[in-house]
């Protein structure tokens, strides 16, 4: 096989997997462009059409799917191979890529980007912020966090937070014009701004001893974006519903107050999770074991108690 060759099918698998242009050169660490006219040539050589394209999307075809069940062994295979040499290598190296939630983003990721760039520095962390978790793993990443009762049972997972409570939250500026609620019913008079993903509305769930209830709130605002929602509640638009170690800060500096906290539902904690493996890439094996030093020793496992 030509090297040339090698490159058209890699870059097949690459956005095969992705079902993106984009996400595939991400991976490759190439220009759209320059993926797109190489799978291209691929089709042209072989005769056939691989990947059915239109602007929103990319679906591989019945013959590029019997190419990437063919393929897909074998590229791992040789990813492993060249995975294998950073045993040799003083330095750990290569890219690691994450699918995160724009919470987990900030409760776990950014207090140990630093200390972790700065003990590998021959490691690329690669990050994608996704609310919109609908698969447990994006076909280009590594491993994902997310709350433990959300991960797959067949995945490996890493303890990576420490259970946090989801409260409501309000700007002053919204308490002094609107009173603040007393009961989880209360809410039905108040502008609460939702998070929407592709399931639809996310309720805010409330639980006080053996009462527990889920409620469909309502208000003038609905975003897809954690960042852009407690963003609005600051602003005084109306009330948010957040992991409390999200807000911290804001609740520590006066800027959100924190209700209905005897009405906090199970606390949630975040896991890193990615396939099970003989052998983790390197990357992704010394992120684990930075984790779990970070966590001072710590274990713990999600809810369904998978370790």
């Amino acid at each position: 096989m030509q090297g040339s060759e090698f490159a058209e099918l890699n870059a097949f698998v690459a956005v095969a997997e992705a079902r993106s242009f984009a996400r595939g050169a991400r991976k490759l660490g190439l220009a759209p462009s320059t993926v797109s006219q190489t799978i291209r040539m691929l089709e042209e050589r072989l005769g056939v059409r691989l990947l059915n394209r239109t602007t929103r999307s990319v679906q591989v075809s019945d013959a590029g799917e019997r190419l990437l069940q063919r393929l897909r062994p074998a590229i791992m295979e040789l990813r492993a191979a060249v995975e294998d040499l950073n045993a040799y290598r003083d330095t750990p190296t290569g890219t690691l890529r994450l699918t995160v939630t724009s919470v987990a983003a900030r409760v776990v990721l950014a207090p140990l980007m630093k200390a972790f760039l700065e003990a590998y520095p021959a490691i690329t962390l690669d990050i994608t912020m996704e609310d919109d978790m609908t698969e447990p793993l994006g076909g280009e990443a590594d491993a994902g966090i997310r709350v433990g009762r959300l991960v797959a049972k067949n995945m490996q997972v890493v303890q990576v937070s420490e259970p946090a409570k989801l409260i409501v939250v309000a700007a002053p500026d919204y308490l002094a014009r609107h009173g603040a609620p007393k009961t989880p019913q209360d809410l039905e008079r108040h502008n609460c701004i939702r998070l929407r993903n592709e399931a639809g509305h996310v309720a805010w769930d409330f639980a006080k001893a053996r009462h527990r209830i889920e409620m469909l709130v309502q208000g003038s605002l609905v975003v897809n974006n954690m960042s852009l929602l407690m963003q609005a509640v600051r602003e005084g638009i109306g009330l948010g519903y957040s992991l409390e170690s999200y807000v911290r800060e804001d609740l520590a500096e006066g800027r959100l107050i924190a209700l209905l906290t005897d009405w906090a539902p199970e606390p949630q904690t975040y896991y890193l999770y990615y396939p099970k493996r003989q052998q983790l890439p390197v990357p992704l094996a010394v992120f684990v074991s930075f984790l779990k030093s970070a966590r001072s020793g710590k274990t713990g496992s999600p809810s369904d108690s998978r370790s």
